[in-house]
């Protein structure tokens, strides 16, 4: 096992200036468009993404959170093209950091629960106790729906960089497994690299799962609040 398989989530540098504030930019710089009169496939196939995301998400929404579907669209195009980028070599995969998820799960769930109280402080507060539970209970069933409300952001961050990290980890050490081997055992080589390739495959299936499930657990949220 390469036992600096971590250093990869650490933020490179140049002349000793990190370069994770760039790696941030970068995919809001790539979702920027500039109006064009003809457009080209590129921009036709994210026209057609765009307009899928927000109908599936009109769907959920009440209209007060319909109002919210342009920047949960974007947010799930951010959260995309950084877990692909971070795929590629020599980069710095930002969602691999709990800090930066953290920084975006934790504002996102204070929003929806800020939502939920200034449009329906009846209803935000019923959550706390579930129907039908029993008197004796009341004080345990909302202490745990408390907990449980404070747990969604840190089940929103940790469960993306948790996903993100074990995937780059395990490449890390086939990648490092094939270097090895390659020298001495050509046939295991030769499979190893076969599982490299699947494995690549299935964590950009894997970016593309990660970036919907958050975007949908903040739109339960939202939801639930309006």
């Amino acid at each position: 096992m390469n036992p600096n398989m971590f250093e990869q989530f650490a933020s490179p540098d140049i002349l000793l200036v990190p370069t994770s504030l760039i790696s941030m930019v970068l995919p809001v710089m790539l979702i920027h468009n500039k109006p064009t009169l003809l457009g080209n496939r590129l921009s036709a196939i994210m026209d057609q993404l765009l307009k899928m995301i927000m109908l599936n998400m009109l769907h959920q929404l009440s209209p007060i959170g319909q109002k919210a579907s342009r920047f949960l669209t974007a947010l799930i195009l951010l959260i995309l093209l950084s877990n692909l980028l971070g795929l590629l070599p020599y980069t710095f995969t930002t969602t691999s950091q709990l800090s930066m998820n953290m920084a975006l799960a934790v504002p996102l769930w204070l929003a929806t629960v800020v939502t939920g109280i200034m449009l329906k402080p009846t209803t935000a507060a019923a959550h706390m106790l579930p129907e039908g539970s029993p008197t004796p209970l009341t004080p345990m069933m909302i202490m745990i729906e408390t907990v449980s409300l404070f747990m969604r952001p840190l089940a929103l961050g940790v469960r993306l960089t948790a996903n993100i990290t074990a995937g780059h980890l395990l490449m890390t050490m086939v990648s490092s497994a094939i270097m090895n081997l390659l020298n001495t055992y050509n046939s295991v080589c030769t499979l190893m690299l076969i599982l490299m390739l699947l494995l690549t495959l299935l964590e950009m299936a894997v970016a593309c799962i990660q970036a919907y499930v958050f975007m949908l657990l903040v739109t339960l949220y939202l939801q639930e609040n309006t």
